[in-house]
């Protein structure tokens, strides 16, 4: 990997930053000061410093947030907050993105990443990674509708959903909740499946994703970092 691209990516600024701090005889590799923002460094092996600071390498990161209400899921928007927007700029050298989206008035669970192998994986069709959301409906959900809707309803276009689960948690004091988990991600799919059982959503949060879970702890708009074994869950 060249020089240059290893410290920016590291959080050491843009290229013209890393250059001026090459040529200011800043940086170290394996104690020898490098001027050359071309030299080849192996981040796994090669000890770099800036000013005597060890340079500590990620290729990649991976963030959980709970989005909030009224926040995009993109990179960038000319008119909209971004999830990215969130983000502290620790983060922002990475390029992260979010793996799929929620609609600007879903919160929940979304994870972030610059790891385009991961993302790719996590939404393949082909992988039928369930994700589960907590909805509230402005009707009743009865049994019925809830047995329609892990069987597979007509969305629109003529597409009928595949198997899903739906366990009702309330249906009283006119309050009418269910967990509804998924296996696709057709665009506004679990507002048009309850459309289809002839109910409308009147709020809706992803609460899960593979195995992995949003942190109770997490407020909306707040992330943090994936741990180790969330990380190996995604994976697997």
């Amino acid at each position: 990997m060249r020089l240059d691209k290893l410290l920016a990516n590291s959080g050491y600024g843009s290229r013209k930053d890393v250059k001026k701090m090459l040529k200011n005889g800043a940086v170290r590799v394996k104690d020898r000061i490098v001027k050359d923002a071309k030299e080849q460094v192996d981040p796994n092996h090669d000890e770099v410093t800036v000013y005597g600071e060890p340079v500590h390498y990620r290729e990649f990161i991976y963030l959980m947030m709970n989005k909030p209400q009224g926040v995009v899921s993109a990179t960038e928007d000319s008119r909209e907050e971004t999830v990215i927007d969130l983000l502290e700029p620790e983060f922002l050298h990475f390029a992260p993105f979010p793996v799929g989206r929620l609609d600007k008035d879903t919160e929940g669970l979304l994870l972030l990443t610059n790891d385009g192998g991961l993302a790719h994986q996590l939404l393949s069709p082909k992988k039928h990674v369930p994700k589960t959301y907590e909805v509230h409906a402005e009707k009743p959900v009865t049994e019925a509708c809830a047995a329609r809707l892990e069987s597979g309803v007509d969305i629109g276009d003529g597409y009928v959903t595949k198997p899903a689960k739906a366990v009702i948690l309330e249906n009283e004091n006119g309050r009418h909740k269910l967990l509804l988990t998924i296996t696709e991600g057709k665009f506004h799919q679990v507002k048009r499946m309850l459309k289809a059982v002839g109910n409308e959503v009147t709020y809706l949060k992803r609460l899960k994703m593979g195995d992995v879970a949003l942190d109770s702890d997490l407020l909306p708009g707040e992330y943090r970092e994936l741990t180790e074994s969330e990380l190996a869950a995604l994976k697997k």
